[in-house]
């Protein structure tokens, strides 16, 4: 475990699962299908967060509910990656998601609802984050909402750590997302139907992004990042040089990651989010340090079956590939 407090970070899974992954040929809707290899492991954006970060050499501390039926796999987990577990047990067992994996690559998700958390778990739930909010600085909160959990009440949260003057990554999708964009997160990190979602109308050109993120940097949000897939990652961010020339000091920067071999986009965007924390983390990195490392970590990911980093050299060689468009003085 890396005890350098800058390299602390609380990652929180509200509603995590147990993902069972099969892969097949194809998937035909309404027949019997045969996968040819299945998986059962811990998961939930948060786990996956936190998984990139352990690997990529972070002190991470794992907390949000877990159901006390089925806790076996996650605990095993988390002393693998070397976490510190501060999930709230609570009645029932964590739910179980399905992706199933065709050879294109495209991925089916079936996700369950989750099991409820009470009143009395929520109150245990704050009592430990902000106890954890006393000696770290930065958080991850990343998902969905477990039953019982609003997202008024998730909102409230960010808020809070905000207040605290905490650096809060958020990155979950419709109400979460609603309700938490104007609670102040540190970053968030829509996709492109998300942030359609979020707006309530397709978005389809790239100054129809920018338009949508300037909106929400304005509602104090310091950093806006887009994730569109294979065509690259928008980020609207704070530069503290460059103040003159734009009265919100906030610039954009893109980057274009290199084209890879499709095997599966399971945990990319994750990938992407552990990316952009770790590049936050280190005191001397550039935006577009920051930018360009996040992208080839994710674009990895892709290239890959499960969640994680298992040979840095492979980042740092893609990151020379990564294409950047960076205004001046970004």
């Amino acid at each position: 475990m890396n005890t350098n407090k800058k390299l602390q970070v609380v990652t929180i899974t509200l509603n995590p699962a147990l993902d069972l992954t099969g892969s097949l040929d194809s998937l035909s809707a309404g027949s019997v299908n045969l996968v040819k290899t299945g998986s059962l492991h811990p998961a939930g954006k948060g786990v996956n967060v936190a998984k990139v970060l352990a690997d990529l050499g972070a002190d991470v501390t794992v907390t949000g509910f877990l159901g006390r039926d089925n806790e076996a796999l996650f605990c095993q987990h988390f002393k693998e990656m070397g976490a510190q577990d501060e999930f709230i047990r609570i009645d029932g067992a964590t739910r179980i998601n399905v992706k199933l994996v065709e050879d294109d690559g495209r991925v089916s998700d079936i996700n369950f609802p989750g099991i409820s958390v009470s009143k009395e778990a929520i109150e245990q739930f704050e009592s430990r984050l902000f106890t954890l909010a006393e000696t770290h600085e930065f958080f991850v909160l990343a998902g969905s909402l477990a039953t019982g959990i609003s997202p008024e009440l998730c909102a409230s949260w960010i808020e809070k750590l905000h207040q605290m003057g905490k650096k809060v990554f958020f990155d979950s999708s419709r109400a979460a997302l609603k309700a938490g964009v104007n609670s102040h997160p540190w970053l968030i990190k829509p996709n492109d139907d998300e942030l359609s979602e979020l707006v309530g109308s397709p978005l389809e050109s790239l100054q129809e992004f920018q338009q949508v993120a300037e909106n929400l940097s304005e509602k104090g949000i310091e950093n806006v990042v887009i994730s569109l897939g294979s065509k690259g990652v928008m980020w609207l961010g704070k530069n503290n040089q460059n103040n003159q020339n734009n009265q919100n000091n906030a610039e954009w920067i893109y980057s274009q990651p290199p084209k890879m071999n499709v095997v599966s986009t399971v945990g990319a965007g994750d990938t992407l989010v552990a990316g952009l924390c770790w590049g936050q983390m280190q005191t001397n990195w550039s935006r577009t340090q920051i930018l360009s490392f996040a992208t080839a970590l994710s674009a990895l990911a892709v290239s890959q079956v499960g969640v994680g980093v298992t040979n840095i050299e492979d980042v740092t060689a893609l990151q020379q590939q990564v294409t950047l468009n960076v205004p001046a003085n970004a």
